[in-house]
């Protein structure tokens, strides 16, 4: 699904990775970890989609919320666990929006 973002600007956090092989607990940790950011002050939507590599976009108010999330505990050991069990290699990059534009077939 399409995140539906205010008009901009805001920030997007880009994360990118390559998973390791086997689940093991990533699939449920996943799902909390978007729950879990829903809930946090200036969240604002996110994307996601793996075909091998994964790409998932979260949305964000500003530079504040993003720290907010990063700094989460609960978010801090879900990272922690990426790097030791989950994944080969990821990268995360932080880019204002400056402008954006859709389109729907109706």
């Amino acid at each position: 699904m399409i995140a539906q973002t205010p008009e901009p600007p805001y920030y997007a956090v880009i994360f990118t990775s390559i998973r390791t092989d086997g689940d093991n607990g990533y699939s449920e940790m996943s799902d909390l970890m978007v729950d879990l950011a829903k809930q946090q002050d200036g969240f604002l939507g996110v994307e996601s989609a793996r075909n091998g590599l994964g790409i998932t976009v979260s949305y964000w108010r500003d530079l504040n919320a993003i720290k907010k999330w990063k700094d989460n505990a609960k978010h801090s050991i879900a990272r922690e666990k990426g790097r030791n069990t989950w994944y080969k290699s990821f990268k995360t990059r932080i880019a204002k929006v400056e402008r954006d534009y859709d389109f729907e077939k109706e």
